[in-house]
Formats: structure tokens, C-alpha cells, sequence
């Protein structure tokens, strides 16, 4: 096993993996707050699941505009600098929500939060891009998918206890974990940007004529078959991290601390998991193994409405863990495969939208459901949900073999840390 590790680690530059170890700072963080959300929200502010969906929503649409501006400022100006300003931007915003006791307030404040911290996603997702030639980048995507969940099994315990004592408490830790990731990007990682993307951008193109360049990416209609079927995908898989917390208090009187346990235990399956299942995928088709991933979360995701036992809650959340470790780094993979190197921020910053709109449209979908229909439908609506994106991938597998054939070893780009 040791000699296994080694192995990996050898394939990957140190920047990478400290990287990795700041990813995996950043998501414990994020994870003490996420995935009880939606339960903050109706504590505190005493309203329904559908008001949280649509708070939740503003929150998305405004990180929707971040993503495109952070997208092109990737691409124009690098991505060390975007990454350190939004984790602060992040720190400062996370303690801001926290104090405020007004709705309405909160929903002016999730505006400007969705805005600055989404705006330094694109930015991560190239540096990632930057640093790793294309024959390892799913192999990449997976080891910063161990790293977040390692985060996920420590991050939703603690985040369980504590939100039972003081929710102030978990924005505040949030913060804390945010401003540390700050200062190892600012003493650890140089900027990543391809010195000769970096020569053209200077010579060439103003600001305004980057952001202009998203009518690329808005014109790649494989790109866009690609994104439009990951929203699909994706308003299933939130369900995960949302609605499931409430229907599991609201529906089978089960404790946050309950939920936190599955999702650490989901965590921790990854973590096992993930670095071999990606050595398997990455030499598969990559819109077959998206396919593959998707039939899984047919199967695993309609048992949460069936089921009534904590065993059968976990059986789910196992299978549902199975289909993301397949589906997570192929997918990142497959969008860094459609991206020039000239514009990988703009490229991945629509890779996120097929994020962000999911993260619209699932909480409110879900709080319809759950406010004036059996619960139970939002599940039996997943699995359906998901054979549907599992059609769609297969569709678009057999019209992109060609441009996804597996790539020979290739040099990576001369970038600024060199």
C-alpha cells in the first residue's frame, strides 16, 4: 500500500499536492456549513423548505455572475491572486452571515457572498488543469475528490454537534479555516498560468475582449450537450446535501448528527475508494463511464423514498457514493479535454455553471415537493432524473469517441513556477 502511494505521489508536481493539502483545509470548512444549510435557514428565520430553496437560489445566481467574471479574469490576469482574494473575500462574508437576523437582509447579504466566493472557482479548476498533463488529470480530479472528502468526514461530525449548540459558531470556524488556505496559497503556490498564454494575453487582448471570448465556449455545442446533461445529473445529486437533511428530521425524526454521520460515511468510502476507481475510469470512454455513473444514481437515489430504516439510509448513500466517485473526476476531465489553454478559466467557469444552475433549481424543486406534495416523489423524480442523463451520456459517447480516444503522455506548458 505504501509503495502504491509513493507511486502516485511521484506522478504529481509538489504545487499539486499542496494543492491537494489546501483543498483539503478549505472544504473542511466549507463542509461545517453546507450541508446544514438548509436547516439553518429554517430554524433561524421560522420558514418552510420552499423559502430556503428560492434564498438559496438568489445566493446561486449571483455566484453564477461570479463564476463568468472570475472565469475571465483567470484567463487574463492568472490565478493565484483570484484564488488568495476570494478565499478572504470568503472569510470575511462567512462571519457576516452568520450575524445577520433579518431575512431579508440575509437575502441582500447572499447576493454579494454568492458573487465574491464563487468568483475564484474557474481560477482553481485551471490551476488544477495547469499543473497536469492530460493523460493525469482524471487521476488529478480524483485525488482532489479524496481530499475533499477526507474534509467531508471530519467537517459534517463536528458541523452536526455544533449546529446543535450555535450555528454562529460553524460560520465563524468556516472563516477561520478560509484565511489559513490564504496564507498557504500565498507562501506555497506560484502562479500556474502557461507563461506563453500569459505572453499573448499581455500583447493581445484587453479585458473586455476575454470576456467577449465566452462566445467560444457559448458556440461548442458539444461543450454545451456536455453541460446541459450534467444539470440534469446534478439537480439529482443535491438533493444529497439540501433536501435530504430536512426529509430525514422532517420524515423519519432523524437528528443532524445523524445525517452527518451518513455523509462522513460517504466520505469515507471516497477516500478508500476513489484513487483506484479513478485509475480504472481514466482509461475507459469518458461519457460511457458518465453514463455509467449516472445509472448508478438511478438505482441509489429512489431508495431514500422507499426506505424507512437507518441501514437502508446508508445502502443508499453507499450506492449513490459509488456513482459519484466515477461521475466527479470524469466529468472534470472530460470538460479540461474541451478547453483551449488559452481559455481554461472561461471554459471552466461554465463547467461550473452546470454546478451553480443545478444548485438554483434543485432546493426549490425540492421545497415545492416537500411543502405541498408527499416527499416521497422528489426521490422516485431523482431516479427518473438520472436514467434520463444516462441516455444523454451514452447519446453523446457514441457522437465524441473519436475526440475523446485515450491521449499519449504529453509535456506540460512552460507556467510561471518553472
Amino acid at each position: 500500500m505504501l509503495d502504491n502511494f509513493r507511486k502516485t505521489y511521484d506522478k504529481f508536481s509538489r504545487p499539486f499536492w499542496v494543492l491537494a493539502l489546501a483543498t483539503f483545509i478549505d472544504r473542511i470548512g466549507g463542509t461545517l456549513i453546507f450541508p446544514f444549510f438548509a436547516l439553518y435557514i429554517t430554524d433561524k428565520f421560522n420558514v418552510g423548505m420552499t423559502e430556503a430553496g428560492w434564498l438559496l437560489a438568489v445566493w446561486s445566481i449571483s455566484g453564477m455572475l461570479g463564476t463568468l467574471i472570475g472565469g475571465a479574469i483567470a484567463d487574463k490576469f492568472g490565478r493565484r491572486n483570484m484564488i488568495i482574494f476570494g478565499l478572504v473575500a470568503s472569510a470575511f462574508s462567512s462571519v457576516a452571515m452568520g450575524l445577520v437576523n433579518d431575512l431579508y437582509l440575509f437575502y441582500g447579504l447572499s447576493v454579494f457572498v454568492g458573487l465574491l466566493s464563487n468568483i475564484a472557482g474557474p481560477a482553481r479548476q485551471a490551476q488544477i488543469v495547469d499543473l497536469v498533463g492530460e493523460e493525469r488529470r482524471g487521476e488529478a480530479f480524483g485525488i482532489m475528490r479524496v481530499a475533499g472528502n477526507l474534509a467531508w468526514i471530519i467537517g459534517p461530525t463536528i458541523g452536526g454537534l455544533m449546529a446543535t449548540r450555535s450555528y454562529l459558531a460553524l460560520f465563524i470556524l468556516d472563516a477561520i479555516t478560509s484565511l489559513i488556505v490564504a496564507v498557504i496559497y500565498y507562501k506555497n503556490i506560484p502562479e500556474t498560468k502557461p507563461v506563453s498564454v500569459e505572453k499573448e494575453e499581455q500583447e493581445s487582448d484587453s479585458f473586455l475582449d476575454t470576456v467577449r471570448g465566452y462566445l467560444v465556449v457559448f458556440k461548442d455545442k458539444m461543450f454545451n450537450s456536455f453541460l446541459m446533461i450534467m444539470v440534469l445529473m446534478n439537480i439529482v445529486y443535491l438533493q444529497l446535501y439540501g433536501a435530504l437533511s430536512v426529509y430525514l428530521r422532517d420524515s423519519h425524526g432523524l437528528t443532524p448528527q445523524s445525517y452527518g454521520m451518513l455523509m462522513s460515511i460517504n466520505a469515507s468510502t471516497v477516500v478508500l475508494m476513489q484513487i483506484w476507481i479513478s485509475s480504472k475510469t481514466s482509461k475507459r470512454p469518458p461519457f460511457l463511464m458518465m453514463a455509467l455513473g449516472s445509472l448508478v444514481y438511478a438505482i441509489g437515489f429512489p431508495i431514500f423514498g422507499i426506505a424507512s430504516t437507518m441501514a437502508w439510509f446508508l445502502v443508499a448513500t453507499l450506492i449513490i457514493a459509488l456513482g459519484e466517485m466515477i461521475i466527479m473526476p470524469v466529468s472534470g476531465a472530460i470538460a479540461a479535454k474541451f478547453a483551449p489553454e488559452d481559455m481554461r478559466g472561461r471554459y471552466m467557469a461554465m463547467f461550473g455553471w452546470g454546478w451553480q444552475f443545478p444548485s438554483i433549481v434543485a432546493p426549490i424543486i425540492a421545497g415545492l415537493i416537500m411543502d405541498n406534495l408527499d416527499p416521497t416523489i422528489l426521490w422516485t423524480m431523482s431516479g427518473g432524473l438520472a436514467a434520463f442523463a444516462t441516455l444523454g451520456f451514452y447519446l453523446l459517447h457514441l457522437k465524441t469517441k473519436k475526440r475523446f480516444e485515450e491521449v499519449e503522455a504529453t509535456p506540460l506548458p512552460q507556467t510561471q513556477e518553472a
